[in-house]
């Protein structure tokens, strides 16, 4: 589960302010642009374990593969659910295209078939987890404003830009700002406020852990919270292997269907 992050707000009608912002915007987008620039493996392939807990601390665990591909300046990814068994061989599928909307399709095996995720359904949750299918999905860097607020420490990372992120059409988006902490040192977003678009605190994205593999760093442990309904799911990736060139076919509408 990746959820996506990006851009600025601009205020100001004095000349003085304008300048102000300006310089601040120049800032933030410098930031996400380098965001952005993390290289990536061409392949990715981890075993996942997902913790879904709800407000009266009842708990699911679920565990799930993960296959990635980045391949000409776009990514792609499947996950593959191993358990419990009322979610077993539930196959996604997630395609980035350029300048347009991200392609998704899940395999439901109750009902044997394959259909496309459409638009119109980005705002609901994804398998029951406090991501929705629009949190899934990469958002061009265009498609927000990014405005430089400060550097502080965050959680256990001792040096963070904070950058306020903005969409540029409001519709885009199901929240009406973003604010994202981005660590240093390794450039990742470690921790994000998402606010619904009455301007209140919906969710918070959590990154407790990173490690790098083979060049590659890599977000090993991290948590959603809805801290409007409680509920919060947990993601732990069990082990991860970036080297391994994984086939085209497990990129495929196919691949959903038969899971080979």
């Amino acid at each position: 589960m990746k959820l996506n992050l990006k851009k600025i707000m601009t205020l100001g009608t004095a000349l003085v302010a304008a300048s102000a912002l300006a310089f601040a915007d120049e800032q933030g987008d410098k930031i996400m642009e380098q965001v952005h620039a993390v290289e990536k493996p061409a392949y990715s392939h981890s075993l996942v374990e997902m913790t879904l807990t709800d407000k009266n601390g009842t708990t699911e665990v679920r565990r799930m593969e993960e296959y990635g591909r980045n391949k000409d300046g776009t990514t792609s990814a499947v996950m593959v659910f191993l358990s419990p068994a009322s979610i077993k061989n539930t196959r996604f599928l997630q395609c980035e295209n350029k300048n347009a909307a991200d392609d998704k399709w899940i395999y439901l095996p109750a009902l044997k078939s394959t259909r496309r995720i459409n638009s119109s359904e980005g705002s609901k949750s994804f398998m029951g987890t406090d991501a929705t299918y629009d949190d899934l999905s990469t958002r061009e860097l265009s498609e927000d404003t990014h405005e430089y607020i400060k550097e502080e420490p965050k959680l256990s990372y001792p040096d963070c830009y904070v950058v306020k992120e903005v969409p540029v059409d409001k519709k885009s988006s199901q929240y009406s700002y973003r604010m994202v902490w981005v660590d240093k040192k390794t450039m990742y977003p470690v921790y994000t406020e998402l606010y619904d678009k009455n301007g209140n605190l919906e969710k918070v994205l959590t990154v407790a852990k990173i490690e790098n593999h083979d060049g590659y760093n890599i977000p090993m442990e991290n948590k959603m919270e809805n801290v409007q309904t409680g509920h919060t799911t947990q993601l732990k990736i069990v082990r991860v292997d970036v080297t391994t060139a994984i086939p085209e076919r497990v990129f495929t509408q196919a691949f959903l269907s038969n899971g080979r």
